[in-house]
């Protein structure tokens, strides 16, 4: 039976714009469907709102895979910029630079919490907590109950909505791992003195740096996406907006898959294909599927951390330097404050400027549902007293809503995702999960390209050479056949989990 396409893909993200872009460099037979009936790009798209545009949550180019540069650089060839990264940490109503000015963390801490904090940092060395489960005891082990009241607790349990004391040792050991608070204050002295601190290394030999600078394309990341959807239509791809997936067959018989999807108009197509690949939300997808798998009550336990992104267009030029300024301030609900003029000076008109205040919810409580009216007014007002702009300086707003932002990493999603692994991979042998929400794994943006394009690899050779759950920050990407070295899987890149996860 001829097939309406050799592959579908579910979802027109990084990750799924990524498969199809490099699988129609060998062949035409690509359908997408994207559920957004205006943007491709998923959350790595750029909004429009009059002349202003906005990322959503703020996407640096910058990759430790080569190949994933390269592919930047192929899609969009002419539009990248280099931009300076800076940021800053807003606590107790003063700026902290960050990374770390010693002077200045001294002058706005003050000379008597100053010594609160090296006492507490010495207190946690000479006891420190026997076997730290959650995220609270490793930190307070590493640089003491002061530094984690005031640099970390508030900031982790906006991002998660979950206590510190929830989630596992396992965190900050992946995280954070790299960082000695006597290394840190030498290199914050170093460069409060204008000197180069030398990078250093966690006891696992990665270095723990940051970026000084990072590629962006100049209007937004969207650019990226629109180029590449753009590059798989002129190749014979097929990009159906305002999509949605119904519901998703296999015919054993045939190795064939038979898909329906919804329209926006709500009318309903009827697809087949040879393979698919998705980077839909696992809880989701594994909820169409009929007959239901058996490990469809696994899928329903996979819970998502959202967010909503407030933008504020301001009738001022160049507020401030950083990129963004994260907010550990307990006495606003914001999260983070993006300053989209510092990441090109295009996605603002001259003389204005667009600030993408962030929040971190959950679909359905009192953030999410609160009018956009309600919404604007409280970025207005926490924004002003954070001190960033003046209320009367902001001349509009805008919200966009996006659910399923993070994967979230709970006390059971590792053995529910087993589970889902097991059963997917048994039953359909030309089913393809990329992406972050596409493989409940919390990746980067060019982490989750990298699951594409190696997973059009094993498509394009017609059998699984490589293992895409291997990639993850900081591994190479190993071959998974018989043939290649079977290297020792570095550690997978961590998200909270519950503390006890630790005693199982």
């Amino acid at each position: 039976m001829t097939a309406d396409a050799d592959i579908f893909v579910i979802g027109a993200g990084p990750a799924g714009l990524t498969a199809a872009y490099c699988l129609t460099k060998e062949m035409r037979s690509v359908i997408v469907i994207e559920k957004d009936p205006v943007y491709v790009g998923g959350i790595s798209r750029t909004v429009r709102y009059g002349d202003f545009l906005f990322d959503i949550g703020g996407h640096r180019f910058f990759s430790k895979s080569k190949e994933v540069v390269d592919l930047w650089h192929e899609i969009l060839p002419d539009d990248f910029i280099t931009r300076r990264r800076l940021s800053r940490i807003y606590y107790g109503g003063k700026f902290y630079s960050y990374p770390l000015n010693a002077f200045q963390a001294l002058r706005n801490l003050g000379i008597f919490t100053s010594t609160l904090c090296m006492l507490s940092y010495g207190f946690a060395k000479a006891f420190p907590i026997a076997s730290p489960r959650s995220f609270h005891d490793w930190v307070r082990n590493q640089f003491g109950e002061r530094l984690f009241q005031i640099f970390f607790k508030t900031y982790t349990e906006k991002v998660w909505g979950m206590s510190c004391d929830e989630i596992s040792a396992d965190w900050a050991t992946q995280r954070i791992k790299g960082l000695d608070l006597s290394v840190a204050v030498m290199n914050a002295l170093k460069r409060s003195f204008g000197r180069k601190p030398a990078a250093d290394a966690g006891a696992d030999g990665v270095v723990k740096t940051l970026i000084e600078t990072f590629q962006y394309p100049r209007r937004g990341p969207g650019m990226m996406w629109e180029a590449a959807a753009a590059r798989v239509t002129e190749r014979g791809g097929r990009i159906l907006m305002d999509r949605e997936l119904v519901e998703l067959a296999y015919d054993h018989a045939r190795s064939l898959w038979q898909i329906e999807v919804a329209t926006g108009t709500g009318s309903r197509e009827t697809y087949t294909a040879r393979h698919v690949v998705s980077s839909a939300p696992v809880r989701e997808l594994v909820q169409k599927f009929s007959p239901k798998p058996i490990s469809l009550l696994h899928a329903r336990e996979l819970r998502y951390r959202d967010f909503l992104t407030v933008a504020l267009m301001v009738n001022k030029p160049e507020l401030f330097a950083d990129n963004w300024i994260y907010i550990h301030d307990p006495s606003v609900k914001v999260g983070r404050v993006q300053n989209f003029g510092s990441w090109s000076p295009e996605m603002a008109p001259p003389g204005s400027t667009c600030l993408g205040l962030e929040y971190f919810c959950f679909e359905g409580d009192g953030l999410w549902t609160m009018s956009d009216d309600e919404l604007i007014a409280l970025a207005t007002r926490e924004v002003a007293k954070v001190g960033l702009v003046s209320a009367a300086d902001v001349i509009g707003g805008c919200v966009v809503r996006q659910p399923k932002a993070y994967p979230v990493y709970d006390d059971a999603y590792r053995d529910h995702m087993a589970t889902i692994r097991r059963d997917l991979e048994s039953s359909y042998p030309t089913l393809h999960l990329i992406g972050r929400n596409g493989m409940h794994k919390y990746n980067n943006q060019d982490h989750a390209m990298m699951t594409a394009m190696l997973a059009a690899r094993n498509i394009l050779a017609g059998e699984r050479i490589y293992d895409i759950w291997q990639v993850n920050e900081d591994a190479e990407y190993h071959e998974a056949g018989a043939s290649s070295a079977q290297a020792a899987l570095a550690s997978e890149r961590l998200v909270p989990v519950k503390a006890s996860t630790q005693a199982a």
